[in-house]
C-alpha cells in the first residue's frame, strides 16, 4: 500500500534508441505494411519487441537505483507498467499506445510536471468492454511538441519554467525539452481521472504532488 508523508520516485523511460532501431530496421525490410501474425518475420519482430520491453524495465530500474544512491535512501519498487507495447490477449493482438492494462492491482495516471499524479485501482470486473481492458496512461497533451516553444517562448522565460505552480523544481538542461514538456502543453489530469471514474474504470487511491522533476534527452 501507499503511505502518507512518504517520498515516491516515478521513472518515465522506455527502450530509448534500442526500440527505435528495431522499428527502423523493420520499416527498411518490410515498409509500413502489416505482417501475417503466423509468419516467421512477425514472430522475429515480436521477439525483438519483447527484448526492448525488458531493456526498458532494466533501464527504469537502473535510473531509480542511481537516484536512490544519490539520495542515500532505500526504496521498494511498487509499480512498473508499460504504456506503449503490443501483446496477444484473448485471441487478438492488442497495441496499447498511451494506455495501460487494467490487469494490475494499482496503476498510476500522471499529469504534467506541474500537476498531480493519481494512483488508482483498476476495476476490470465492472469495466465497459469498449475500454478494451485499458486505462489512460496520463493526462494527455493539448499541443504537439513542435508547437510548444513557439506558443510559450514569448510568454515565459526559461527560468519561469523551472518552477511550477505547485512549488516543484524542474531540472532540465535541454531548452527545447523545457518548453515541450511545459505544464501548459498538457490537459488536466483531474479531468482525465474524473472521466475514468465516471465510466467505472477505476477508483482513486492516492494523489501525489511533484517535488522535483528531472528531464533529459540523453540516449
Amino acid at each position: 500500500g501507499l503511505e502518507p508523508d512518504c517520498l515516491y520516485l516515478a521513472v518515465h523511460s522506455g527502450s530509448r534508441g534500442f526500440g527505435e532501431d528495431i522499428l527502423f530496421r523493420h520499416i527498411r525490410a518490410f515498409g509500413r505494411e502489416g505482417l501475417s501474425w503466423e509468419s516467421e518475420e512477425a514472430h522475429a519482430y515480436m521477439a525483438l519487441h519483447d527484448e526492448a520491453l525488458a531493456f526498458a524495465r532494466t533501464n527504469r530500474r537502473l535510473i531509480a537505483q542511481r537516484f536512490m544512491k544519490r539520495l542515500r535512501a532505500d526504496g521498494l519498487e511498487l509499480l512498473d507498467i508499460a504504456h506503449n507495447y503490443a501483446s496477444f490477449e484473448n485471441g487478438r493482438l492488442m497495441h496499447r499506445k498511451g494506455a495501460v492494462s487494467m490487469d494490475h492491482p494499482l496503476a498510476h495516471i500522471p499529469g504534467s510536471r506541474g500537476d498531480f499524479t493519481f494512483v488508482v485501482r483498476p476495476t476490470p470486473e465492472v469495466s465497459n468492454p469498449l475500454a478494451l481492458n485499458s486505462l489512460s496512461h496520463g493526462a494527455g497533451r493539448k499541443w504537439m511538441r513542435s508547437e510548444c516553444r513557439g506558443r510559450l517562448e514569448k510568454r515565459y522565460r526559461e527560468n519561469d519554467l523551472r518552477k511550477t505552480d505547485l512549488g516543484s523544481v524542474v531540472v532540465c538542461e535541454n531548452r527545447d525539452l523545457l518548453y515541450e514538456e511545459a505544464p501548459q502543453a498538457y490537459k488536466s489530469v483531474e479531468d482525465t481521472v474524473t472521466v475514468l471514474e465516471a465510466e467505472g474504470l477505476c477508483r482513486r487511491v492516492a494523489r501525489l504532488r511533484p517535488l522535483l522533476t528531472y528531464k533529459t534527452m540523453r540516449r
